[in-house]
């Protein structure tokens, strides 16, 4: 039976889109080109019984594209809404939610739909909030507003930081489980979390199982997201509408409180609606000619590799996108934002990169985003590779250094003709950078997509067969290095060379200007089991195990106290580049640097102008002793030990800058390792 409208309704107004109170009732608000006619649907929020279905008027409830209608009477607690679409080619079976909504209900219960073995692909049934600026105490909430060239950003998944049972927290896998963990943030020392994608995306999407186990597996990195404005509803502990918001409010509260900044990986690059097969959850149904690219027949053009691209240039999209922006600061207090696959934002309606695109152009200069951080993933995937290059017109976007990441991985593991870039990229990339800033760099080594730090130093080749895909995802470009086994092994001179790897890695990450990116779990030196690709795995490959830090408490000491070491020295967080007075190049010889042959050793003098601390730094990445004539420290001041990688702890490092005065300026250098000086 046909529902009945029962609600009394008005004209309405066309702006703002979505919802919105007006004269005593509910504005709804959405703009759709395609559609020929369109009705509201509500729903009771607990049961999912249909209530009403609400026609618009295509003469009175209607304005250009928008299309609006106010209800009267109906009770925001108690309904959801969904939209139901009729096109030239007949009505959209979906119910449609609204790309405006400020909260989703779908399911409170991650993966609630899968039952294990099935073979039956679980249906995503997500209806529209109606939230109206739930109440939220937010005290006297400041960004930390840290400058740039003192971020450490730790990047980190919500659901992964406490899911698994070591956590001990109250809620696992949530937005207030981080906030029981804040204690470790703070003892690791870094100043800002980068949250993977928190937006609303269905995890049940990707219908394989396991191929031992037979359990299901996830979209667990969430790059699918299905609506820009809701916070993940099974990121909540609680079910209530207002949950989701008010608890990523107080996670944000109560990291600003620690001096931590969020923020948080966006993905306006594509949908999780997917191409012609995918689901039709919202943009699709509404009105795909907006809101994502397509070729000449129609069909979606895939420069993101998921299938759909969004059409972030299109006067809409771009609207949406950035009143999604503006939301996340003025309402969430975020602080900043990395762009996935950014350069897909940098494209036109048919895919031809842009010169200046205009979502750029106006994020860049929008007013309400004019301090936020604005981190760009400088390519897609498709080809349009802009490191050094996005955004070059302004000082505004930072960019994840792809070119940084690969360089020290090839010099650490000891490639051929390597020591100039990386001199080059520790050095702040000046030659992709020179009309910007040092920090324009966001240095990686590790990150969500690819080896952990510790599979970086054990696997020459990645592991993915657990993924279902017989190991043909993920990239088989890694720049690794396994020490001279595969995997796990009980040798104990690969375990100790493995070891040192990583303390070399994470020593150049932490000496380098520009800004560091952690990658979360790295500091205990998690195993992924060589899966460079682990988008899919909802268990311990991507679970915080905290039991391991005290089993690897170690390299966690050293990991912690070389950042509090970076937090230190400004001479490692400078604003500009390096100049020939700040930097002294060596080779085995003092100022004898040895860029005409095929080196393995960089080695140089930072210069600190204003205490006389210089730092003396030197890597030799071969794998035989080399004999070092070092530079006099400056007047009066002795070289005193900081890091030595071949040393077992706690010799590794010494805290405080107070490690052992080095007696002699000759010194002998172990194969593959390190060493950090100080002048006092």
């Amino acid at each position: 039976m046909a529902l009945q409208q029962r609600s009394p309704t008005s004209n309405g107004v066309s702006h703002p889109f979505g919802v919105s109170l007006q004269n005593e009732g509910i504005n709804f608000a959405l703009v759709s080109s395609e559609a020929l006619a369109l009705s509201l649907r509500l729903y009771d929020r607990i049961t999912r019984e249909p209530l009403e279905e609400i026609p618009f008027s295509p003469h009175n409830n209607r304005t250009g594209d928008v299309w609006h209608i106010c209800v009267h009477g109906i009770d925001p607690a108690q309904v959801v809404y969904t939209y139901h679409v009729i096109k030239a080619d007949g009505p959209v079976p979906e119910q449609l939610i609204d790309p405006y909504s400020k909260g989703v209900s779908s399911c409170h219960r991650w993966g609630g739909d899968k039952v294990p073995g099935s073979h039956i692909p679980p249906v995503y049934h997500p209806y529209s909030e109606i939230i109206l600026d739930p109440p939220f105490d937010w005290e006297d909430d400041a960004p930390p507003n840290l400058a740039p060239n003192h971020l450490i950003i730790y990047e980190m998944h919500v659901r992964g930081f406490t899911e698994d049972p070591s956590s001990k927290v109250k809620n696992r896998g949530t937005f207030l489980g981080i906030i029981e963990k804040i204690p470790h943030l703070l003892e690791l020392g870094v100043n800002a979390v980068e949250l993977l994608p928190i937006h609303e995306f269905d995890e049940e999407e990707y219908f394989v199982t396991h191929p031992e186990s037979k359990l299901p597996l996830y979209n667990y990195w969430g790059y699918n997201t299905l609506n820009f404005f809701s916070p993940m509803e099974r990121y909540a502990s609680s079910p209530d509408k207002d949950a989701p918001i008010n608890e990523f409010k107080l996670l944000v509260k109560t990291l600003h409180k620690h001096g931590i900044e969020v923020i948080l990986d966006v993905v306006y690059n594509h949908t999780g609606e997917g191409n012609e097969d995918g689901e039709v959850v919202s943009f699709k149904g509404i009105d795909k000619s907006i809101y994502y690219m397509l070729d000449s027949e129609g069909d979606y053009l895939n420069y993101s590799g998921c299938g759909n691209t969004f059409n972030a240039n299109h006067p809409i999209v771009e609207e949406l996108i950035v009143n999604s922006l503006r939301y996340w600061v003025s309402e969430m207090h975020v602080d900043g934002f990395r762009f996935d696959l950014a350069s897909a934002l940098t494209r036109g309606p048919d895919g031809t990169p842009l010169a200046e695109a205009p979502l750029i152009k106006a994020i860049t200069e929008d007013p309400i985003l004019s301090h936020v951080k604005l981190i760009a993933e400088p390519w897609d995937a498709s080809g349009l590779y802009q490191v050094g290059n996005f955004a070059p017109q302004t000082n505004r976007w930072m960019e994840w250094n792809g070119k940084y990441r690969d360089a020290i991985r090839r010099f650490i593991r000891g490639s051929p003709w390597s020591h100039g870039e990386f001199a080059m990229r520790i050095c702040g990339s000046e030659d992709l950078y020179a009309k910007r800033k040092p920090y324009t760099s966001v240095n990686f080594i590790t990150s969500h997509d690819g080896f952990t730090l510790a599979d970086l130093v054990s696997y020459q080749t990645k592991h993915n067969f657990d993924n279902g895909e017989n190991n043909r995802d993920g990239s088989s470009d890694n720049e690794s290095w396994n020490c001279g086994e595969e995997g796990p092994t009980t040798n104990k001179k690969i375990i100790a060379l493995r070891q040192l790897q990583m303390r070399n890695f994470h020593l150049a990450l932490m000496i380098s200007q520009g800004i560091p990116m952690l990658t979360c779990m790295d500091e205990y030196a998690h195993t992924k089991q060589g899966n460079n690709n682990t988008w899919c795995q909802d268990n311990p490959l991507n679970w915080f195990l905290w039991n391991q830090i005290e089993q690897n408490k170690e390299f966690y000491r050293f990991y912690c106290l070389l950042i509090a070491f970076r937090k230190r020295h400004k001479i490692l967080k400078r604003t500009t580049f390096l100049t020939n007075k700040d930097v002294d190049w060596h080779g085995t010889e003092p100022f004898k640097p040895e860029w005409n042959r095929d080196s393995h050793l960089v080695a140089f003098t930072l210069k600190d102008h204003a205490h006389n601390q210089d730092l003396y730094i030197a890597f030799n990445a071969q794998d035989h002793t080399t004999t070092l004539h070092l530079p006099p420290p400056p007047y009066f001041k002795h070289w005193r030990w900081v890091v030595n990688t071949a040393n077992p702890s706690p010799e590794d490092i010494y805290e405080n800058d107070r490690g052992p005065i080095l007696q002699d300026l000759t010194y002998k250098m172990g194969p593959y390792s390190a060493i950090l000086l100080i002048a006092l």
